[in-house]
């Protein structure tokens, strides 16, 4: 994405949560104001809330569903307002958020035959992880690598957020996904 997207992007992301808390409404986002076709592809992404550098929400959605402008405007809310590790953000915290986007690759199974293998495979910085087992997933974007750097402690946390032992690379039937993000905040954008 082109600077001038990313600006948009992200102020789409800011009216879109500063709408809904003052109004409980979806931004609306009419085709013919937004006409670069970037914009209408369907792609997956995650927005990520922070207020000092602590986290204030995240979700997105892995898999491309909806056009990328329209995933950016739902996650946006869910992000603000229905991630159930946090209350609903308030009026007072609005202004203190920084908001980042990150927008995904389509995720490509690993094959690997033991955790030797699979760490060998795995490029810390670069690769969002998707871990699976039956019913039970959980993804932890690249962004994550800079808070656990570690192999060892990323996949642990990985396995405990998806409701599994926290050595749970050594289970049967674990399955691994890789993807890759193009990540850009306000922050980073005002530099």
């Amino acid at each position: 994405m082109k600077e001038l997207q990313r600006r948009i992007l992200l102020d789409i992301a800011r009216k879109t949560i500063e709408l809904y808390l003052e109004t409980g409404k979806k931004l609306s986002l009419p085709p013919e104001e937004f006409n670069d076709e970037e914009f209408w592809e369907k792609r997956g992404t995650f927005v990520t809330l922070t207020i000092g550098g602590e986290l204030r929400g995240c979700i997105g959605s892995i898999i491309p569903v909806r056009p990328l402008l329209q995933d950016i405007v739902d996650n946006s809310i869910n992000a603000a307002f229905r991630d159930p590790r946090f209350h609903p953000l308030t009026k007072k915290e609005f202004k203190d958020i920084n908001i980042e986007i990150s927008i995904l690759s389509i995720p490509m199974r690993l094959d690997f035959k033991d955790v030797e293998d699979l760490y060998s495979k795995i490029r810390p910085g670069i690769d969002g992880i998707i871990l699976k087992k039956s019913i039970y997933q959980a993804t932890f974007l690249p962004q994550v690598w800079n808070d656990l750097p570690s192999k060892d402690e990323f996949f642990g946390n990985l396995c405990y957020k998806a409701g599994l032992p926290y050595d749970c690379l050594k289970l049967e039937g674990i399955g691994v996904e890789v993807y890759q993000v193009e990540a850009f905040s306000e922050k980073e954008l005002e530099r």
